[in-house]
Protein backbone atom coordinates (compact mmCIF):
# COMPACT_ATOMS: atom_id res chain seq x y z
CA UNK A 1 0.00 0.00 0.00
CA UNK A 2 1.57 3.34 -1.05
CA UNK A 3 1.55 6.39 1.25
CA UNK A 4 -1.99 7.79 1.47
CA UNK A 5 -2.99 11.40 2.09
CA UNK A 6 -5.99 11.75 4.41
CA UNK A 7 -7.11 13.77 7.40
CA UNK A 8 -8.24 13.15 10.95
CA UNK A 9 -11.69 14.58 11.57
CA UNK A 10 -11.97 15.59 15.24
CA UNK A 11 -15.23 17.51 15.76
CA UNK A 12 -14.83 20.59 13.54
CA UNK A 13 -11.04 20.20 13.53
CA UNK A 14 -9.37 18.63 10.46
CA UNK A 15 -5.78 17.41 10.74
CA UNK A 16 -4.07 16.62 7.38
CA UNK A 17 -1.94 13.47 7.64
CA UNK A 18 0.03 11.01 5.53
CA UNK A 19 -0.65 7.36 6.25
CA UNK A 20 2.36 5.02 6.09
CA UNK A 21 2.06 1.26 6.67
CA UNK A 22 4.08 0.15 9.69
CA UNK A 23 4.16 -3.50 8.64
CA UNK A 24 6.13 -4.99 5.77
CA UNK A 25 6.21 -8.60 4.65
CA UNK A 26 9.54 -10.14 5.60
CA UNK A 27 8.97 -13.48 3.81
CA UNK A 28 11.38 -14.61 1.11
CA UNK A 29 9.65 -14.36 -2.26
CA UNK A 30 9.42 -17.53 -4.35
CA UNK A 31 8.09 -17.95 -7.89
CA UNK A 32 6.21 -21.05 -8.97
CA UNK A 33 7.96 -22.93 -11.78
CA UNK A 34 6.99 -25.79 -14.06
CA UNK A 35 9.10 -28.65 -12.74
CA UNK A 36 9.66 -30.06 -16.24
CA UNK A 37 10.97 -26.98 -18.07
CA UNK A 38 11.75 -24.60 -15.14
CA UNK A 39 9.67 -21.74 -16.63
CA UNK A 40 7.37 -19.60 -14.50
CA UNK A 41 3.73 -20.49 -14.13
CA UNK A 42 1.35 -17.86 -15.53
CA UNK A 43 -2.03 -17.20 -13.94
CA UNK A 44 -4.74 -16.27 -16.41
CA UNK A 45 -8.36 -15.18 -15.91
CA UNK A 46 -10.36 -17.62 -17.96
CA UNK A 47 -14.09 -17.90 -18.72
CA UNK A 48 -15.05 -21.57 -19.00
CA UNK A 49 -18.37 -20.71 -20.68
CA UNK A 50 -16.81 -18.61 -23.46
CA UNK A 51 -13.64 -20.71 -23.43
CA UNK A 52 -11.35 -17.72 -23.63
CA UNK A 53 -9.04 -15.56 -21.54
CA UNK A 54 -10.58 -12.31 -20.25
CA UNK A 55 -9.11 -8.93 -19.28
CA UNK A 56 -9.78 -6.85 -16.17
CA UNK A 57 -12.21 -4.64 -18.13
CA UNK A 58 -14.34 -7.69 -18.93
CA UNK A 59 -14.92 -8.51 -15.26
CA UNK A 60 -17.68 -7.30 -12.92
CA UNK A 61 -18.50 -8.41 -9.39
CA UNK A 62 -21.43 -10.74 -8.78
CA UNK A 63 -23.20 -11.88 -5.61
CA UNK A 64 -24.48 -15.48 -5.82
CA UNK A 65 -27.91 -15.41 -4.13
CA UNK A 66 -28.89 -18.83 -5.52
CA UNK A 67 -26.95 -21.58 -7.27
CA UNK A 68 -25.50 -20.00 -10.46
CA UNK A 69 -27.78 -16.94 -10.05
CA UNK A 70 -26.01 -13.61 -9.55
CA UNK A 71 -26.71 -9.98 -8.71
CA UNK A 72 -24.11 -7.85 -10.49
CA UNK A 73 -22.45 -4.70 -9.15
CA UNK A 74 -20.35 -2.38 -11.37
CA UNK A 75 -17.38 -0.72 -9.66
CA UNK A 76 -19.12 2.68 -9.77
CA UNK A 77 -22.15 1.31 -7.92
CA UNK A 78 -20.02 -0.18 -5.15
CA UNK A 79 -18.12 3.11 -4.89
CA UNK A 80 -21.42 4.97 -4.33
CA UNK A 81 -22.26 2.65 -1.42
CA UNK A 82 -19.24 3.73 0.61
CA UNK A 83 -20.07 5.73 3.78
CA UNK A 84 -20.05 9.53 3.78
CA UNK A 85 -16.60 11.06 4.31
CA UNK A 86 -15.00 7.69 3.54
CA UNK A 87 -11.68 9.38 2.76
CA UNK A 88 -11.47 10.80 6.28
CA UNK A 89 -10.51 9.19 9.57
CA UNK A 90 -13.54 10.30 11.58
CA UNK A 91 -13.20 10.10 15.37
CA UNK A 92 -16.24 8.61 17.08
CA UNK A 93 -15.21 8.54 20.75
CA UNK A 94 -12.31 8.10 23.16
CA UNK A 95 -11.74 4.87 25.09
CA UNK A 96 -9.22 3.01 27.24
CA UNK A 97 -7.08 0.66 25.15
CA UNK A 98 -7.23 -1.93 27.94
CA UNK A 99 -10.92 -2.45 27.05
CA UNK A 100 -9.98 -3.88 23.62
CA UNK A 101 -8.89 -7.51 23.39
CA UNK A 102 -5.73 -7.70 21.19
CA UNK A 103 -7.53 -10.31 19.04
CA UNK A 104 -9.38 -7.36 17.43
CA UNK A 105 -6.15 -5.68 16.22
CA UNK A 106 -5.44 -6.02 12.48
CA UNK A 107 -2.94 -3.70 10.71
CA UNK A 108 -1.10 -0.61 11.91
CA UNK A 109 -0.23 2.63 10.10
CA UNK A 110 1.81 5.65 11.14
CA UNK A 111 -0.06 8.95 10.73
CA UNK A 112 2.41 11.80 10.17
CA UNK A 113 2.19 15.34 8.86
CA UNK A 114 4.16 16.80 5.93
CA UNK A 115 5.01 19.78 8.10
CA UNK A 116 4.53 20.59 11.77
CA UNK A 117 0.94 21.61 12.51
CA UNK A 118 -0.52 23.00 15.70
CA UNK A 119 -3.59 20.75 15.46
CA UNK A 120 -1.52 17.53 15.14
CA UNK A 121 0.75 18.46 18.06
CA UNK A 122 -2.26 19.40 20.19
CA UNK A 123 -3.99 16.10 19.39
CA UNK A 124 -0.86 14.13 20.35
CA UNK A 125 -0.48 15.96 23.65
CA UNK A 126 -4.17 15.57 24.53
CA UNK A 127 -4.06 11.79 23.93
CA UNK A 128 -0.81 11.55 25.91
CA UNK A 129 -2.15 13.40 28.93
CA UNK A 130 -5.56 11.70 28.98
CA UNK A 131 -4.02 8.24 28.36
CA UNK A 132 -6.88 7.44 25.99
CA UNK A 133 -7.09 6.19 22.43
CA UNK A 134 -9.42 7.60 19.79
CA UNK A 135 -11.96 5.23 18.26
CA UNK A 136 -12.48 6.23 14.63
CA UNK A 137 -13.92 4.97 11.34
CA UNK A 138 -12.56 5.14 7.82
CA UNK A 139 -12.35 3.32 4.48
CA UNK A 140 -9.11 1.77 3.21
CA UNK A 141 -9.25 0.47 -0.33
CA UNK A 142 -12.65 -1.20 -0.63
CA UNK A 143 -13.09 -2.03 3.04
CA UNK A 144 -14.75 -0.06 5.83
CA UNK A 145 -12.96 -0.13 9.19
CA UNK A 146 -13.26 0.97 12.75
CA UNK A 147 -9.81 1.74 14.12
CA UNK A 148 -7.99 3.19 17.09
CA UNK A 149 -5.58 6.13 17.08
CA UNK A 150 -3.01 6.07 19.86
CA UNK A 151 -0.14 8.31 20.86
CA UNK A 152 3.35 6.79 20.60
CA UNK A 153 6.88 8.18 20.68
CA UNK A 154 6.80 7.95 16.87
CA UNK A 155 3.60 9.99 16.52
CA UNK A 156 0.00 8.83 16.03
CA UNK A 157 -0.37 5.15 15.16
CA UNK A 158 -3.65 3.95 13.66
CA UNK A 159 -4.59 0.27 14.10
CA UNK A 160 -7.52 -1.13 12.17
CA UNK A 161 -9.89 -3.43 14.07
CA UNK A 162 -11.70 -6.61 13.12
CA UNK A 163 -15.47 -6.49 13.57
CA UNK A 164 -17.11 -8.59 16.27
CA UNK A 165 -18.47 -11.06 13.70
CA UNK A 166 -14.93 -11.58 12.34
CA UNK A 167 -13.49 -12.66 15.70
CA UNK A 168 -14.57 -16.06 17.01
CA UNK A 169 -14.24 -16.35 20.75
CA UNK A 170 -15.13 -19.66 22.43
CA UNK A 171 -17.49 -19.76 25.38
CA UNK A 172 -15.97 -18.52 28.63
CA UNK A 173 -13.90 -21.13 30.42
CA UNK A 174 -15.31 -22.48 33.68
CA UNK A 175 -13.51 -21.72 36.95
CA UNK A 176 -10.02 -23.20 37.14
CA UNK A 177 -9.15 -25.99 39.54
CA UNK A 178 -5.45 -25.90 40.41
CA UNK A 179 -3.11 -27.45 42.92
CA UNK A 180 -1.64 -24.85 45.29
CA UNK A 181 1.91 -26.24 45.13
CA UNK A 182 1.85 -26.47 41.33
CA UNK A 183 0.49 -22.91 41.13
CA UNK A 184 3.30 -21.69 43.38
CA UNK A 185 5.90 -23.26 41.08
CA UNK A 186 4.18 -21.86 37.98
CA UNK A 187 4.22 -18.34 39.43
CA UNK A 188 7.90 -18.71 40.36
CA UNK A 189 8.63 -19.82 36.79
CA UNK A 190 6.81 -16.78 35.38
CA UNK A 191 8.68 -14.39 37.70
CA UNK A 192 12.02 -16.02 36.89
CA UNK A 193 11.43 -15.65 33.14
CA UNK A 194 9.88 -12.18 33.18
CA UNK A 195 11.76 -9.83 30.86
CA UNK A 196 11.34 -6.58 28.92
CA UNK A 197 9.91 -6.75 25.41
CA UNK A 198 12.76 -5.89 23.03
CA UNK A 199 11.68 -6.52 19.41
CA UNK A 200 15.28 -6.41 18.14
CA UNK A 201 16.02 -9.60 20.09
CA UNK A 202 13.44 -11.70 18.26
CA UNK A 203 14.46 -12.93 14.81
CA UNK A 204 12.55 -14.84 12.15
CA UNK A 205 14.38 -18.16 12.46
CA UNK A 206 12.59 -19.77 9.51
CA UNK A 207 13.35 -16.90 7.10
CA UNK A 208 16.96 -16.78 8.31
CA UNK A 209 17.30 -20.51 7.55
CA UNK A 210 15.85 -19.94 4.05
CA UNK A 211 18.29 -17.07 3.36
CA UNK A 212 21.22 -19.19 4.51
CA UNK A 213 20.04 -22.03 2.25
CA UNK A 214 19.82 -19.62 -0.73
CA UNK A 215 23.37 -18.42 -0.08
CA UNK A 216 24.60 -22.00 0.19
CA UNK A 217 22.92 -23.01 -3.10
CA UNK A 218 24.32 -19.93 -4.90
CA UNK A 219 27.79 -20.95 -3.74
CA UNK A 220 27.29 -24.54 -4.89
CA UNK A 221 27.18 -25.89 -1.35
CA UNK A 222 24.84 -28.46 0.11
CA UNK A 223 22.05 -27.13 2.29
CA UNK A 224 22.51 -28.28 5.86
CA UNK A 225 19.45 -29.29 7.82
CA UNK A 226 19.19 -27.16 11.00
CA UNK A 227 19.92 -29.06 14.19
CA UNK A 228 16.85 -29.85 16.27
CA UNK A 229 17.10 -29.88 20.04
CA UNK A 230 15.84 -33.04 21.69
CA UNK A 231 13.22 -31.95 24.19
CA UNK A 232 12.95 -33.91 27.43
CA UNK A 233 9.51 -35.42 27.94
CA UNK A 234 8.12 -35.20 31.48
CA UNK A 235 4.57 -36.42 32.05
CA UNK A 236 4.19 -35.39 35.70
CA UNK A 237 3.20 -31.70 35.92
CA UNK A 238 4.84 -31.01 39.29
CA UNK A 239 8.10 -32.64 38.16
CA UNK A 240 8.01 -30.69 34.87
CA UNK A 241 7.63 -27.41 36.77
CA UNK A 242 10.45 -28.25 39.16
CA UNK A 243 12.83 -29.21 36.34
CA UNK A 244 11.91 -26.05 34.40
CA UNK A 245 12.86 -23.91 37.41
CA UNK A 246 16.22 -25.64 37.70
CA UNK A 247 17.04 -24.95 34.04
CA UNK A 248 18.35 -21.52 33.04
Amino acid sequence: MPNVHSNISFGLVNIPIIMNPLIKNNDTSFNQLHKKCMHRIKYVKYCEHCQKEVTEDDIIKGYEYEKDEYLTFPKEELEDLKPENAKEIEIVSFINISEIDPAYFEKSYLLKTEKTTKAYDLFCEALKQEKKVALAKTVLGNKFYYCILRFTKFGIVMTTLYFEEEVTFPEKASSFEVNAKELDLAIKLIKERTDKFEPSKYKDEYQNNIKEAITAKLNGKQVKKPKRKQKEQVSDLFEALEKSLKKK
